[in-house]
């Protein structure tokens, strides 16, 4: 079986590359810079943008299960998605497992879930078998999150969100992309062991790195004013706000057996993520 990774210079895409290779699978490294594919044993090197309906063919050729990382935080994400998508259905892709999130559809309180809710309709109607894997936020990002200064600041409240560590998404996308077909029509809500609030959250990292992390619980403008000196366009900063309001909302008060089920064993704490984040 003939496996294709696309996003593999990043993170999670990168980490499911390197799982498929270690048990033996050559894929091919979907990625748009060539020189920024990791290096793996018999694995190939396709290069193609989304936005690259031909190249994308070409990259999708021959290919049985496809991992398809969602594309990147911007306005033409969906055109992007469907270009990709309709590539992999007209090059006789069998099987495509997506990067989705939890609670994705058009009423999502965050609004990238939307774009993850339209994404996976495609996936539905493109005559592909499909696995969805709904993620929820990546426990690694929260490090990124209070960047030098160890402080998480956003309007979050008291809500409670079950992150998830990337190590995990990765070793599940690469459990089911050996194995396709028992996963076939499945939406997996991939979260870590326990809903934490933010306060909780920082309390673990201040223990666990041993430097002093704190939680500011934003209001609404405060957010808005705290952002506006990146100079990103309103969508980018409603979708980052959103991000906390999703988790103050409860939609993200989810912890479920997914990751469990697929790999035979409980997902990854927040201790360890911050210990050795991917």
């Amino acid at each position: 079986m003939r496996i294709a990774v696309t996003g593999a210079s990043g993170k999670v895409g990168g980490e499911v590359a390197r799982l498929l290779a270690v048990e033996g699978v050559e894929p091919r490294l979907v990625v748009r810079d060539a020189a920024r594919a990791p290096r793996l044993p018999g694995a190939d090197v396709a290069v193609a943008a989304f936005s690259d309906a031909a190249a994308c063919r070409q990259a999708f050729a021959g290919v049985d299960a496809l991992l398809l990382v969602s594309a990147g935080e911007a306005a033409d994400r969906l055109e992007q998605h469907h270009i990709a998508i309709s590539a992999a259905a007209e090059a006789g892709v069998g099987h495509a497992v997506y990067t989705s999130f939890l609670g994705a559809s058009a009423d999502a309180e965050f609004t990238l879930a939307r774009d993850h809710g339209a994404t996976e309709q495609m996936l539905r109607e493109s005559g592909m078998s499909w696995t969805f894997l709904r993620d929820s936020f990546y426990a690694d990002i929260l490090l990124d999150f209070a960047g030098a200064e160890r402080v998480i600041r956003g309007p979050g409240r008291d809500g409670r969100c079950a992150y998830v560590a990337r190590a995990d998404v990765a070793a599940v996308a690469a459990a089911i992309l050996r194995g396709p077909d028992a996963w076939t029509g499945r939406m997996l809500d991939l979260t870590g062991p326990a809903a934490l609030t933010l306060a909780e959250a920082v309390e673990i990292l201040s223990a666990t790195r041993g430097e002093d992390f704190s939680y500011v619980d934003e209001t609404l403008e405060q957010a808005r004013l705290s952002r506006a000196r990146y100079g990103a366009p309103d969508w980018q900063i409603d979708a980052w706000i959103s991000t906390y309001t999703a988790i103050a909302s409860g939609q993200l008060d989810v912890v479920s057996d997914d990751v469990q089920e697929v790999l035979g064993r409980a997902p990854r704490a927040l201790a360890e993520v911050a210990a050795t984040p991917l």
